[in-house]
């Protein structure tokens, strides 16, 4: 687990920023489950209750300033470095997410793609295990992980340049775009 501060997101058609202090800026498509009213110690089978609605998440992940130490938070927080949206979509629109499929795509060639069924732990046990070490407050977002794929897997390893275009698409939810652009 590890935290995602304000300014290291932006919104749909936003530019990503690849920072300058690495060369090794990564992709992770992911789903987001936004939270709609306050959740302390939810049981797994209330979890959905409290959840207002889905969107895409697009984890802009510098790999080495992540692996700096055991903590992944420096890379995962850049400015500006991943982003949500296009929308909120209803829990309503949506009863069971573990039927959605997602694809994350960089520049129109699908890098990853994985059903949310497959996650490691399912949507429920996230919010219920969440809930049990803080309280979950409106408008916080959990992200669920990605499924394989990833640019750092890659051989050789398939880093974001300026000029690249990502998109994480989940039907039903929306397509995330965003375009990458070099840190000024």
């Amino acid at each position: 687990m590890f935290v995602r501060f304000s300014g290291s997101q932006v919104g749909h058609d936003q530019p990503i920023v690849r920072p300058r202090a690495s060369e090794h800026f990564d992709f992770e498509g992911e789903f987001a489950v936004v939270i709609g009213k306050p959740a302390r110690h939810v049981s797994r089978a209330d979890a959905l209750d409290f959840v207002a609605g889905y969107c895409c998440f697009m984890d802009g992940s510098v790999r080495d300033w992540q692996n700096h130490t055991m903590q992944f938070t420096p890379g995962k927080n850049f400015d500006r470095s991943g982003s949500t949206g296009p929308w909120l979509v209803s829990r309503e629109d949506i009863p069971d997410p573990s039927v959605l499929k997602l694809t994350t795509r960089v520049n129109g060639q699908v890098m990853q793609e994985g059903r949310l069924a497959d996650l490691v732990f399912d949507i429920p046990a996230l919010i219920a295990y969440c809930s049990t070490f803080t309280g979950l407050l409106p408008g916080d977002v959990i992200a669920t992980g990605t499924p394989g794929g990833v640019g750092a897997a890659r051989t050789p390893p398939l880093w974001l340049r300026d000029g690249d275009l990502v998109e994480v698409e989940i039907p039903g939810v929306g397509v995330l775009a965003n375009p990458v652009r070099d840190e000024e």
